[in-house]
C-alpha cells in the first residue's frame, strides 16, 4: 500500500468529501429541522382542535411550549450528527450516511403528513 493511499484512509469522509457531507446535512436540516417544525407549528396554530400525536413531542410542547419542540428536534439532530461524524472517523459508511438520510426521509414524511392533515382539516 502506498503512503499517499494510507494517508487518505486516515482522513474522515467529511474531510475528504466536504460537499457531500454538507449536502447530506443541509437536506436533513431542511426537511427534519425546518420543514417539520414549521409545518407542526402551522398545524397546531391553524387546527387547534387537533393535538400532537407523538407522545414525546406532546410532552415537550406541554412542558416547554414551542421551545420544547425546537429543543427536542435539536437534541435528536445533534445525536444523529454525532453518530455520522463517528461513522466517518471510523470509516463506517452505514453510520456516516444513515443518520442524515434517515432524518431527511423522516422530515419529508412528517412535513408531508402535517401539510396533508392541515389541508384536510381546513378544507
Amino acid at each position: 500500500m502506498s503512503r499517499s493511499r494510507d494517508r487518505t484512509r486516515r482522513h474522515p469522509a467529511y474531510l475528504r468529501r466536504p460537499e457531500e457531507f454538507y449536502t447530506l446535512w443541509i437536506a436533513a436540516t431542511s426537511t427534519y429541522g425546518v420543514g417539520d417544525i414549521v409545518s407542526t407549528i402551522a398545524f397546531l396554530a391553524y387546527v387547534p382542535a387537533v393535538e400532537e400525536a407523538n407522545p414525546v413531542v406532546a410532552l415537550a410542547l406541554d412542558s416547554f411550549g414551542l421551545a420544547g419542540l425546537v429543543g427536542l428536534k435539536i437534541a435528536v439532530y445533534l445525536v444523529m450528527l454525532w453518530i455520522s461524524v463517528l461513522g466517518a472517523r471510523d470509516g463506517d459508511g452505514l453510520l456516516y450516511y444513515f443518520p442524515p438520510v434517515l432524518l431527511t426521509l423522516v422530515g419529508l414524511y412528517l412535513t408531508g403528513s402535517n401539510v396533508r392533515l392541515m389541508w384536510i382539516a381546513t378544507g
